[in-house]
C-alpha cells in the first residue's frame, strides 16, 4: 500500500489517500453509503447487426451528402444554405465544416419532425398546426388546418401544472393585474418586488435549505451563476452527460476541467485522487476548489445520479457539490423534493443546489439554493442578478400556487396525487414498453423514458407513423446525442390518464412491429 503525502488548500491531505495496488475495488467513504443503494438502472447495449446497419445508415447518407456537395458545386442543385463568399476563404471560417454538412444534407430532409407549430396549451392533449413543405423541408407553409387532440409525450408537463383551468389560475391573473407582466430592472436595482422575497423563502422551505435565489430563465441559472462560483486555478469535474447549460458556465468560467464517464464513481475517485495529488498544470499549485458537477435527473438518457455516493466522495475529498435538479425538482421523492428526498440524503450535504421552474412547475426561470452565505455572495457576483431583468410577477405567481399545492399549503392534497400518479404512470409506462422488447434507458424512477432507435431512416418514419396515429413524441439525434444513438423521448405527466398511456402503449406496439424497432434481447 502505498501513501501520498502532497497537502492542498482544499483542507485534505493525500496522506488520507490510500493506492491499493492489489484490489481494483473502489471503497467509497461515508457511513452506510454503498452501490447497492443505488436504483436500477438500464443501458442495454444494441445488438450487433444493429449497430452494423445504424452505421452503415449513416455511411450511405454521407455518400449521398458528399454527391449532392458535388451536384452544387457544378450548379445541377440549388444552394440553399448560407455559405462562405470567395474573398472570405482566407478568413477563419464562420461555420463549422461537418455541423453545416449535417445540417444541409442530412438534417434537411428530415426536419419536418421538430419545431412543430402547436396552436393550444401543452397540457397532455395538444393542438398541432398543420404544415407542408414544397421544397423539400427547407421551407414550411401553414395549410390553415389544425390537427386536434394530438397526445402529448414531449412535454417536461411532469405535475400537469401546465393548465389553463380558471380556479387555479385566479391568483395569477390578480398578479398580472396588480404587477403587470414585467418588472423592466434588474433585482441589483429596483426589481426585487415583494413576490419574489416570497418566492424565495418558499423555495428555500421546500428544499430544507437556508437561503435561495430565483432567477427568470433556466439556462443562464447554471451559465451566468457557474462563472461567479468558480475561475482561474479552480478545477471543475463534469459528468459527460451534463447539458449544455453546465458546459457553458464551466467553460465561462476560466476553470480547469475534467470529464468523468457518467454516474462512474470509481472513475470520479480517481480523477479526485489524481488532480490533488498533481495539483494545477505547470505549477502543480494546489487546486484552489474543486467542484463537481452533476443532474438529478439526466434528460437524455433518464438516469439518476448516484447521490449517496457522490456525497461520500466529495466529503472525502474535500470538494463541492453542484447539482442541476432541473429535471428531478418536484418529479421524483415522495414530497416531490427531488433526488435529495429520493435518496433520503441531508440537503444540507450538497453544496449548491440549482433546479428550474420550466417543466415540474409550468412557469418559467430558475433558482440557485444552499447556505445563506452562498446566496448574498450570489447576489452581488451572480451575471444574472446584475445584468437580466427580474422573474415577471405572474411567472412568480404560477411557482407558488404550485409549491402551495405540492407542499399542501393551499389546503388540499391535490399536490401530493399529482406526485404520486406521476411515479405510478412512470412505473406502468417503463413496464409496459420493457415488456414489449424495446431497448429503453434510465432508472425506474425516472419520468424521462428514452427508447432507442438508433437507425436515421428509422428515427424519421416513426417519429412520422405517431403522428399519423396522433401521438406527439420527440425523437432525438446528433449532436444532443451519440451519433449511433437517436432516440424517441418520452415525458410522463400526472396529467395523463390511464386510458391515455394505453392508447399510446398499443399505437408503439404496432409501429414497433411494423418498423422493426423491438431490439431487445431481453423479452
Amino acid at each position: 500500500m502505498e501513501t501520498l503525502t502532497h497537502p492542498d488548500q482544499n483542507g485534505l491531505k493525500c496522506k488520507d489517500i490510500h493506492i491499493c495496488h492489489n484490489t481494483t475495488q473502489i471503497h467509497v467513504g461515508g457511513p452506510g453509503v454503498t452501490s447497492g443503494q443505488h436504483r436500477q438502472e438500464d443501458f442495454e447495449k444494441a445488438p450487433m447487426h444493429v449497430a452494423v446497419l445504424t452505421y452503415l445508415g449513416f455511411g450511405i447518407v454521407t455518400l449521398f451528402g458528399y454527391f449532392r456537395d458535388f451536384l452544387r458545386a457544378v450548379g445541377l442543385e440549388k444552394r440553399n444554405l448560407a455559405q462562405e463568399r470567395e474573398e472570405q476563404k482566407e478568413f477563419v471560417p464562420l461555420y463549422q465544416d461537418f455541423e453545416n454538412f449535417y445540417t444541409r444534407n442530412l438534417y434537411m430532409r428530415v426536419r419536418d419532425n421538430w419545431n412543430r407549430p402547436l396552436c393550444s396549451l401543452p397540457g397532455p392533449v395538444i393542438d398541432l398546426m398543420e404544415r407542408v413543405s414544397d421544397d423539400y423541408n427547407w421551407t414550411f407553409r401553414l395549410t390553415g388546418r389544425t390537427i386536434h387532440n394530438v397526445i402529448n409525450m414531449g412535454s417536461y408537463n411532469y405535475l400537469g401544472f401546465a393548465e389553463n383551468t380558471a380556479d387555479y389560475l385566479e391568483t395569477v391573473a390578480d398578479k398580472a393585474r396588480h404587477y403587470g407582466v414585467g418588472v423592466c430592472s434588474t433585482r441589483q436595482e429596483t426589481g426585487t418586488l415583494d413576490i419574489h422575497v416570497e418566492l424565495e423563502y418558499l423555495v428555500a422551505r421546500f428544499l430544507g435549505v437556508e437561503s435561495s435565489m430565483v432567477f427568470g430563465m433556466g439556462f443562464a441559472t447554471n451559465s451566468m451563476n457557474i462563472p461567479a462560483l468558480v475561475g482561474k486555478g479552480c478545477l471543475i469535474l463534469s459528468d459527460e452527460l451534463n447539458h449544455t447549460s453546465l458546459i457553458l458556465g464551466a467553460r465561462l468560467s476560466g476553470a480547469t476541467i475534467k470529464v468523468f464517464k457518467h454516474n462512474d464513481m470509481a472513475y470520479l475517485e480517481k480523477e479526485l485522487r489524481d488532480s490533488i495529488c498533481s495539483g494545477q498544470p505547470r505549477t502543480h499549485r494546489p487546486w484552489r476548489k474543486i467542484l463537481i458537477m452533476v443532474e438529478g435527473i439526466y434528460s437524455m438518457e433518464g438516469s439518476v445520479v448516484r447521490l449517496p455516493e457522490l456525497i461520500a466522495l466529495k466529503k472525502r475529498y474535500k470538494a463541492c457539490l453542484y447539482l442541476d435538479e432541473a429535471h428531478s425538482i418536484g418529479a421524483v421523492g415522495p414530497g416531490g423534493r427531488g433526488v435529495t428526498e429520493l435518496f433520503g440524503v441531508n440537503p444540507a450535504d450538497v453544496d449548491v443546489m440549482m433546479g428550474t421552474f420550466t417543466k415540474s412547475f409550468g412557469a418559467a426561470g430558475g433558482y440557485i439554493a444552499g447556505k445563506k452565505e452562498l446566496v448574498d455572495y450570489l447576489r452581488s457576483r451572480s451575471h444574472s442578478a446584475m445584468y437580466t431583468s427580474s422573474m415577471s410577477p405572474p411567472i412568480a405567481e404560477q411557482i407558488i400556487r404550485a409549491i402551495k399545492c405540492i407542499t399542501g399549503h393551499d389546503g388540499s392534497t391535490e399536490g401530493i396525487k399529482r406526485i404520486r400518479q406521476l411515479a405510478e404512470n412512470t412505473r406502468y409506462f417503463r413496464a409496459k414498453v420493457k415488456k414489449m422488447g424495446f431497448i429503453i434507458y434510465g432508472n425506474d424512477d425516472s419520468p424521462v423514458v428514452p427508447i432507442l432507435l438508433y437507425m436515421p431512416g428509422k428515427v424519421v418514419a416513426f417519429a412520422r407513423e405517431m403522428l399519423e396515429r396522433k401521438i406527439a413524441v420527440v425523437v432525438v439525434g446528433f449532436p444532443a446525442t451519440p451519433i449511433t444513438e437517436a432516440r424517441a423521448r418520452f415525458c410522463m405527466s400526472a396529467a395523463h390518464t390511464k386510458d391515455m398511456l394505453d392508447e399510446v402503449l398499443h399505437h408503439l406496439d404496432e409501429v414497433g412491429d411494423t418498423l422493426g424497432l423491438k431490439f431487445s434481447r431481453r423479452k
